[in-house]
């Protein structure tokens, strides 16, 4: 479906306010919501429970479960264009959707996000244009394909085709036999089997397209994960070598190219030596969201990713993104209320505000946390954005909270 600009703080036909609706309620939702918001739109959130973060604050909130077609039939008619905060959104429910309402990424793009078969298919057939591949894999989806599976696949990581996110639905496994019971125990479902290859350090890059085939990118950012979640951002000359970073910009936006996709994609991928000991990269997978690595660009870039979704999917321009300050981003999960460690919360005990005075004393500290009503270990719960710092102010800031310093 085409789309025409929606103009900020215009109205439709019957006189309502121009209104952009995303599906998911979430953090990722609630700051799409915030910059929707600033723009002058309004916004409505499509998520089942009642205390969800973009929910809390939209000027509308549809309480139903994602592929309820009355909760769909009232998001379709509060909105003018309609986005996504998260990847497991039913395909079948934005197929609906996009029949009456431009959707911003399509359905055929969520669905090739969701499915890491077709992901990786989709970066096989890019990777002739942008000569970026995917590590060594093969499908396992029967006991044949299992038996069949090369040794020079293991050791390895096996993951789930579907539904797999922040470490979930992956083993690590070292033999034929560990392999075998690794599958077993993930339910047997489909799943791929990657080559586990000596990581030098991983990164992500961050593009905007618009459905005029318009594409903006922002600055490619160097990741730190702990258990599978992201822990680290870091976002300046020099977080990432030159020349991978380059190729990891012309890699995204070819695949982005490639699928046609409108809104905001985030890709992921590996900086590793190959066998002539040369620096090399290596795609690992695809979000069709903003992604919790672009936070920084809040506070560090004259243009938030949150802003470039809302203008992709108004069909508004989208100029090229320009960082003014050097930063970081920390993710602030659950546990930090139960410090020193999460024993507390295992014993149910109450959860402790961090020392955020103390943090927000220090120089270039912004931050952001999601209106979560409970706090566990492992919950994202929000970010810090330190800017015009490289990582001076960073470890302090990791100091105070009682986290692990930097490498």
């Amino acid at each position: 479906m085409s789309l025409k600009p929606i103009l900020p703080g215009s109205t439709s036909a019957t006189g309502q306010q121009m209104t952009l609706g995303v599906m998911g309620g979430g953090q990722l939702g609630r700051m799409f919501v915030q910059a929707a918001q600033a723009m002058g739109y309004f916004t409505a959130v499509l998520d089942p429970d009642p205390a969800s973060p973009a929910g809390l604050i939209s000027h509308f909130h549809i309480q139903t479960a994602f592929d309820d077609e009355q909760g769909l039939a009232q998001l379709m008619q509060r909105c003018e264009a309609i986005t996504t905060e998260f990847e497991n959104v039913p395909a079948p429910a934005l197929v609906t959707l996009g029949a009456h309402r431009p959707v911003a990424p399509s359905a055929v793009c969520v669905a090739v996000a969701q499915d890491r078969v077709k992901e990786k298919a989709h970066f096989v057939r890019c990777a002739s244009v942008s000569g970026v591949s995917p590590a060594p894999y093969a499908v396992v989806d029967s006991a044949a394909a299992l038996a069949a599976v090369p040794d020079d696949l293991l050791p390895g990581i096996l993951k789930t085709a579907r539904l797999g996110y922040d470490g979930k639905g992956q083993l690590r496994v070292a033999t034929r036999e560990a392999l075998a019971q690794a599958w077993a125990e993930l339910g047997q479902v489909v799943c791929v089997l990657e080559k586990r290859l000596p990581l030098l350090a991983e990164c992500s890059v961050i593009v905007a397209r618009g459905a005029d085939g318009q594409r903006v990118s922002f600055p490619v950012q160097a990741n730190t994960h702990r258990d599978g979640i992201l822990m680290l951002t870091e976002a300046y000359a020099g977080s990432v070598p030159t020349a991978l970073a380059e190729r990891a910009r012309a890699s995204t936006l070819a695949i982005a190219d490639a699928l046609k996709y409108v809104g905001v994609l985030c890709v992921e991928y590996f900086m590793v030596k190959n066998a002539a000991g040369e620096d090399e990269l290596i795609v690992n997978e695809m979000a069709p969201r903003p992604h919790n690595s672009g936070h920084y660009t809040q506070d560090a870039c004259d243009l938030s990713q949150f802003e470039a979704q809302v203008r992709a999917l108004a069909g508004l321009p989208l100029p090229e993104p320009r960082q003014h300050s050097p930063a970081i981003m920390l993710n602030l999960l659950g546990e930090l209320w139960f410090e020193p460690n999460a024993v507390r919360a295992q014993r149910n005990e109450q959860p402790v505000s961090p020392p955020w005075a103390q943090v927000l004393a220090l120089p270039g500290t912004h931050l952001h946390l999601y209106g979560k009503l409970s706090a566990r270990p492992g919950r994202k719960m929000g970010h810090l954005n330190i800017t015009g710092s490289r990582r001076e102010t960073a470890a302090k800031v990791l100091a105070l909270l009682g986290l692990p310093a930097l490498g």
